[in-house]
């Protein structure tokens, strides 16, 4: 399999993911939410959470898929290591979180249902989201979720300073962020079959059935998907299913046989076919979010007295003080 030294996430990065990351940008609400998420909230609990409850891997801990999440950090040039953790849940699923304490987390059920080759791909794509920086905007779209939903009922209206479009712009640019992924796990396995098959059987695979599954069906079924598009109501069909605005719900993945779709488009592609020459972008590209860091004190060159922050952020202030409050009062027992 290839290996490549230095690739940079710009090599491989989806023009869409791109496109969703900048329109997540602009949507009003997202720059207070990148400070309150990073001044507020770290990624430490969730490192210690895996640390707590989810076995380690390692040399002498799942040694085979240890090797296999080696090679896949070697492929893809990533260091340091990030962790990898293996999660006790039936449920067919992988994630990757962290920035300053990276890991990936793959679901005992996902082991006992895929292949070795299929595991790989698997690791690849979500060593995918932490080699494009992915890891910290996942973060704060989870966050602003749970503010937006059942949690912001108890945050001291802290949701009503994140609007629907805000969120559905993050969940738009979550389901793109898996395209970028993808093609990470493409450049690691050269090989779209494999790639194929753990995409039909997380979909819908059986260990019992697994016989009677076929690639060249699942193919034939996005390219009838596709089609669905030649009827606008479809169309709308597919916005709603994707944004269900009347229960809050949104969908964090494209479906399956879209995914297969773009990944298609892009195992024929010229700029793929030039990253496996060895003609790619080299490392250095920034990451998926940069939060300007405010400073304590004013630069020679500015102001001595700083501008006074928008009221929102007062409010906001305001809100997470008296919520840290009432968290310290129940743990006097008062």
């Amino acid at each position: 399999m290839p290996t490549y030294t230095g690739i940079s996430s710009e090599a491989f990065r989806h023009p869409l993911d791109r496109q969703a990351e900048e329109a997540l940008r602009s949507v009003p609400g997202f720059d207070l939410v990148a400070r309150k998420f990073v001044e507020f909230l770290t990624e430490r609990p969730q490192y210690v959470y895996q640390m707590g409850n989810s076995v380690q891997v390692g040399p002498r801990q799942y040694a085979s898929i240890y090797q296999i999440f080696r090679e896949c950090l070697r492929d893809l040039d990533i260091y340091p290591e990030p962790n990898l953790f293996v999660s006790q849940s039936p449920i067919v699923n992988a994630f990757a979180l962290g920035q300053e304490f990276p890991f990936i987390v793959l679901n005992s059920g996902l082991l006992d249902l895929l292949s070795e080759a299929e595991i790989r791909t698997v690791i690849a794509h979500e060593l995918g989201h932490l080699k494009c920086g992915h890891t910290t905007l996942i973060q704060m779209a989870i966050w602003t979720t749970q503010v937006i939903s059942g949690l912001a009922e108890r945050t001291f209206g802290l949701s009503t300073l994140v609007s629907t479009g805000l969120v559905m712009a993050f969940f738009e640019w979550l389901r793109k962020a898996e395209l970028s992924a993808d093609r990470a796990a493409l450049l690691v396995m050269d090989d779209l079959n494999p790639i194929l098959n753990s995409m039909m059987r997380i979909a819908g695979g059986s260990s019992r059935f697994s016989h009677e599954l076929s690639v060249t069906e699942f193919e034939r079924q996005s390219d009838a998907y596709q089609g669905l598009d030649s009827d606008g109501l479809n169309q709308v069909y597919k916005f709603f299913l994707y944004n269900n605005l009347s229960a809050g719900v949104f969908l964090s993945h494209p479906f399956t046989v879209e995914r297969i779709h773009f990944l298609k488009e892009w195992n024929i592609s010229a700029d793929y076919s030039q990253i496996r020459q060895g003609n790619y972008a080299r490392a250095g590209a920034a990451g998926s979010v940069e939060v300007p860091v405010q400073p304590d004190e004013p630069s020679p060159a500015a102001p001595t007295s700083p501008p006074s922050p928008a009221p929102e952020v007062n409010e906001l202030r305001r809100q997470i003080d008296e919520l840290q409050q009432e968290i310290d009062r129940i743990k006097r027992g008062e």
